[in-house]
């Protein structure tokens, strides 16, 4: 019995995505996020079957919220002892642990169910624009939904053995 890889075997690829958050809006993206780790985006999608893929945010620090939400927004927290009730600002948790903030946000977009904390294992959050050695495995853009520079060389036969450039 033969066994070829088709097109559902494609599908159920995990995929590797960069985002931006520059000057985005919190809610917007992580709901661009959460639809993107359960695999809404595909067409095998399930909501039982796990088949969504990495994304990968850089420059957390440089998020947005609409409205007052800056100063109005705290996060709690409780350690279960009495009296263990913490709260942070916005603005304070911004500066301290900005990937809480999104990590945060997409959670409460995810489902409530088994698959979670699997889906949010694969959300990288970066305060800044560095990335480390993730940049190597990013395929897609969300700027403009292209392929990155270094993926396009390799499938290019002429340039197949020569490194990119790296600036």
């Amino acid at each position: 019995m033969s066994q070829a890889i088709g097109n559902t075997a494609l599908a159920y690829a995990r995929v590797w995505h960069h985002v931006d958050a520059s000057d985005r809006i919190l809610g917007k993206l992580a709901q661009r996020i959460a639809y993107v780790l359960m695999g809404k985006h595909k067409p095998v999608y399930d909501k039982g079957i796990d088949c969504g893929d990495y994304v990968v945010v850089t420059n957390a620090r440089n998020i947005q919220v609409s409205g007052r939400k800056e100063e109005q927004l705290v996060y709690r927290k409780h350690t279960m002892y009495p009296g263990g009730l913490k709260e942070e600002k916005f603005s304070d948790l911004l500066e301290k642990k900005p990937h809480e903030i999104i990590v945060h946000a997409v959670s409460g977009m995810l489902p409530k169910n088994k698959l979670r904390n699997r889906r949010l294992a694969r959300l990288k959050v970066f305060g800044g624009s560095n990335m480390g050695i993730y940049r190597n495995n990013i395929l897609k853009r969300w700027e403009d939904g292209t392929l990155s520079d270094d993926y396009i060389l390799k499938l290019d036969p002429a340039n197949r053995f020569r490194k990119p450039e790296r600036s």
